[in-house]
């Protein structure tokens, strides 16, 4: 299975760059793993962005991709049940898990309609920034969990 990471806008700041890469690359020894940044968008109204930023990351799906929103309103779990998430999906042969994080202003209607599946992160707002750390680590932990490693305990 391919699991591809989609983020709205690039990963600016640098305390967050490095630890990103780093948990990409160790995704990337589990599983085919690609991590992809729209441009950032500049637009007049919290919708036109929303609408914008969608156009973008549409254009990244391919047929077929089981497409998986990273949004507060999602489904939420623990690591455990998250691991058991990815290897649902593996089991179920899914050739394509995309995860999206949407912009400031989170999803348009159309991306809604696109997805199949959300996820929640947390209960509580975080910055962007670190959201994309949270997640990568979180993906990484569940091959851990899969694959019995002691980086869970």
């Amino acid at each position: 299975m391919q699991i591809v990471f989609i983020s709205v806008g690039k990963t600016q700041e640098q305390p967050y760059k490095e630890p990103c890469t780093m948990y990409a690359g160790r995704i990337a020894r589990y599983t085919t793993f690609s991590w992809k940044e729209t441009a950032d968008i500049k637009a007049s109204t919290p919708a036109e962005m929303q609408e914008k930023e969608a156009a973008l990351v549409i254009k990244m799906l391919l047929p077929g991709d089981c497409v998986v929103l990273l949004d507060e309103l999602g489904k939420s779990f623990t690591s455990k049940g998250f691991a058991q998430y990815i290897e649902k999906k593996q089991l179920a042969n899914v050739k394509r898990l995309v995860f999206i994080l949407g912009g400031a202003h989170g999803f348009s209607k159309t991306l809604y309609a696109t997805a199949q599946e959300q996820i929640r992160l947390s209960d509580m707002t975080m910055p962007h920034q670190l959201v994309r750390l949270v997640f990568l680590e979180q993906l990484y932990r569940a091959f851990t969990i899969l694959h019995n490693e002691q980086y869970h305990h």
